[in-house]
């Protein structure tokens, strides 16, 4: 009989010698049980469908991955599913983002063997973990974004955000093309921000525009 507190888990890798050395490891658990393994996206969603495991361990670099999308999809399969991505990413900003998503956890490939299986129980308990090493980085991002602007670089987002050209700016500030220039990717990379769609919209959530009273050039 299959104890009552066992955690059923599918690892979702296209490195074989990964997913085996994972099995290894978390059969070994005590609790724990791997019930499928999946070498692309497509194997990883129908799994997930057919057995309903309490956790899906999943790899973002497995073919077919669309991780941000695929998370959602997986949950509608299996809302009971917890998710914990594994990754070589140590990337703050797509750990948010996965975690928006709807992923319980963030590992660090390099960190599996000490916290992989911790991350899995916090998952399967209804929990959230994110690898230690992009705590205090993630921690930051979630602070207000605007607090580490200065005056000149709100209405900069702002002008942008509305759009103004960069020689319309340039005229507004007193300052050449090129500086604004310079002063709108310093400004794009502060924000995390790559486009000017993301950045309008961006201006709209932190207030620093309205999408109905404010109007551009």
């Amino acid at each position: 009989m299959e104890s009552a507190r066992e955690t059923t888990v599918v690892l979702a890798d296209d490195h074989n010698v990964i997913r085996a050395g994972l099995r290894s490891m978390l059969d070994g658990e005590p609790g724990l049980r791997v019930i499928g393994e999946a070498a692309d996206a497509a194997s990883a969603q129908k799994l997930v469908k057919d057995r309903l495991p309490d956790v899906l361990v999943l790899d973002l670099q497995m073919p077919g991955a669309e991780p941000a999308a695929d998370i959602p999809r997986l949950r509608e399969l299996s809302p009971g599913t917890a998710i914990v991505v594994l990754t070589m990413r140590s990337d703050p900003r797509k750990a948010r983002d996965l975690l928006r998503a709807g992923a319980a956890g963030y590992v660090l490939k390099q960190a599996a063997d000490r916290k992989l299986t911790e991350a899995i129980r916090i998952a399967a308990g209804g929990g959230s973990y994110i690898d230690p090493e992009l705590g205090g980085e993630l921690a930051k991002l979630e602070a207000d974004p605007l607090d580490s602007l200065g005056e000149r670089e709100r209405e900069l987002l702002r002008l942008v955000a509305l759009g103004y050209t960069n020689r319309e700016i340039g005229e507004r500030l007193f300052l050449s093309v090129r500086a604004i220039e310079v002063n709108r990717a310093k400004l794009m990379e502060k924000l995390g921000i790559e486009t000017r769609p993301d950045l309008v919209r961006f201006a709209i959530e932190q207030g620093v525009i309205d999408a109905e009273a404010e109007t551009g050039p």
